[in-house]
């Protein structure tokens, strides 16, 4: 074989791979522009993949910029900063950058494996006589398969461009509801402080009216133990507000003094009106990235299914060619070379395995994606109707407490206070109807944090991200040193 002939044996891999454009794997960014622009769109927030020490440090800045701009962090910035500064979210885009990686491999050929032996010997007649032995060895089968795995690995990495949007989603609806139910305990505990107020008023009447002799000691000790029980109810409130606080410090990823920021002392008011999403299933079906990823999941399935049929019978088929020896020979007195050339096929021969197993498990697998995909249809239309059902009914629940039962209980309150100053009501009849509207204030507050946990799980049931519903009855508390001020 001539010099030349190796030459363009060994390029022709080389050329192979070129055919392929890599443009778009070999990005360091690869994919996450369209990751981007995909989760913006629902967010209306931006999102960085942070990939040295320059980034790193603007990223920083910026995050410090936003926590300054205002005294109490409102719900917009903290899921910004949330999207910025999430080491997790980081982690995930590194992933894509991982499958973008896969891809551009697949667009490259397998190496040939190229093998030269030397040898020797010298004698009186013959002056030299050396052998040069060598090979070429390539996988063929690579190179047969290679626009199906090209294929397979094209839609992985595009599996994991929606992966890493669905984690951004995810990351942006955790982060408002975290938001959502640390305000909402600081507006319950502000109420337990007004509640507290009023027992210790309770209890320090009823200890002067039992020196007097006009109450006895069993009701003394009522007033007593409701101001002991309702102190123990806001320290619980109070631990379960710091726990509240520190969920959201996780996920904005903040540390240090940075963590030191402060929360409303209350959720915004209800809307005037519910939005009209008429609509929601098939927006959810046309726009849930989940469900898209499962399409992929389905499709990159049967790639690798058909990929398996054609490869049933031969796993492993590789070409041998080369050279076999070249000699040099001295015949009166004139150098010569002699060359052979050899070529060689070898592959596994189908006796025991006939890859009937194997083309049975690519069958189960694609069944099984496709069965997924299927109950993941189902359950985006139930969950885009269950949010929407939630979101509605929080809001005629929220509107009942603030529009019918807090305003009874506070004409009680009044009515009360009017009877009292004629001297017809007694000083404990009043304290009861003032505790009494301060726990109706408390059901409306957590009506009303239902209902804005309901409008953010509206977004991720359209989109993608995950939901949460909060139980109607949980309590959720902040720590708060006086009802005022932020946290």
């Amino acid at each position: 074989m001539t010099g030349k002939k190796l030459a363009a044996l060994l390029a022709l891999p080389l050329f192979l791979g070129g055919c392929v454009s890599t443009a778009e794997y070999a990005k360091k960014d690869a994919g996450f522009t369209a990751v981007s622009a995909r989760t913006s769109a629902a967010t209306s927030k931006q999102t960085i993949w942070v990939q040295n020490q320059q980034q790193a440090q603007a990223t920083s800045a910026q995050v410090k910029s936003l926590l300054a701009r205002k005294k109490s962090l409102d719900v917009e910035t903290a899921v910004q900063i949330a999207l910025l500064n999430n080491k997790g979210l980081q982690a995930a885009y590194a992933e894509l950058g991982d499958s973008a990686a896969d891809a551009w491999q697949s667009t490259m050929l397998l190496n040939p494996t190229v093998s030269v032996g030397f040898s020797g010997i010298g004698t009186a007649e013959l002056e030299a006589f050396r052998t040069i032995e060598g090979a070429i060895t390539t996988n063929i089968l690579a190179l047969l398969t290679k626009k199906r795995d090209i294929e397979i690995a094209d839609t992985r990495f595009r599996q994991a461009q929606l992966t890493a949007a669905v984690r951004t989603l995810q990351v942006a609806a955790d982060t408002r509801r975290a938001w959502i139910n640390s305000v909402a305990a600081w507006e319950n505990v502000g109420q337990l402080q007004q509640a507290q107020a009023a027992a210790d008023a309770a209890s320090e009447l009823a200890e002067k009216l039992g020196e007097t002799g006009a109450m006895t000691k069993g009701s003394q000790a009522r007033e007593h133990v409701f101001v002991a029980e309702l102190a123990g109810e806001t320290a619980k409130a109070r631990l379960t507000a710091r726990l509240a606080k520190e969920e959201l410090t996780r996920l904005m990823g903040l540390w240090g003094s940075d963590a030191e920021f402060q929360v409303p002392n209350s959720l915004p008011p209800l809307p005037k009106a519910i939005a009209k999403r008429d609509a929601i299933e098939a927006e959810a079906l046309r726009d849930r990235i989940d469900l898209q990823v499962a399409r992929l999941e389905l499709e990159a399935t049967a790639r690798s299914y058909g990929l398996t049929e054609a490869t049933r019978y031969v796993t492993d088929l590789e070409i041998l060619t080369g050279f076999e020896s070249e000699r040099e020979v001295e015949e009166d007195g004139k150098k010569k070379w002699e060359t052979t050339a050899a070529g060689e096929l070898e592959f596994a021969i189908p006796i025991f395995d006939t890859g009937k197993a194997r083309m049975r498990k690519a069958e189960v697998a694609y069944m099984r994606a496709a069965n997924q995909l299927a109950e993941k249809a189902v359950n985006v239309r139930s969950e885009a109707r269950s949010a929407y059902e939630a979101y509605r009914s929080n809001y005629d629940i929220a509107r009942h407490y603030r529009n019918n039962v807090v305003p009874l209980r506070s004409k009680v309150e009044e009515e009360s206070l009017l009877t009292y100053n004629g001297m017809i009501t007694n000083t404990f009849e009043l304290l009861t109807d003032t505790r009494d509207k301060i726990n109706s204030i408390l059901l409306s507050v957590s009506a009303k944090r239902d209902f804005w946990l309901a409008d953010a799980n509206l977004a991720p049931a359209v989109y993608g991200g995950g939901s949460s519903t909060a139980p109607a009855e949980t309590e959720v508390a902040s720590s708060s040193e006086s009802s005022g001020g932020g946290h």
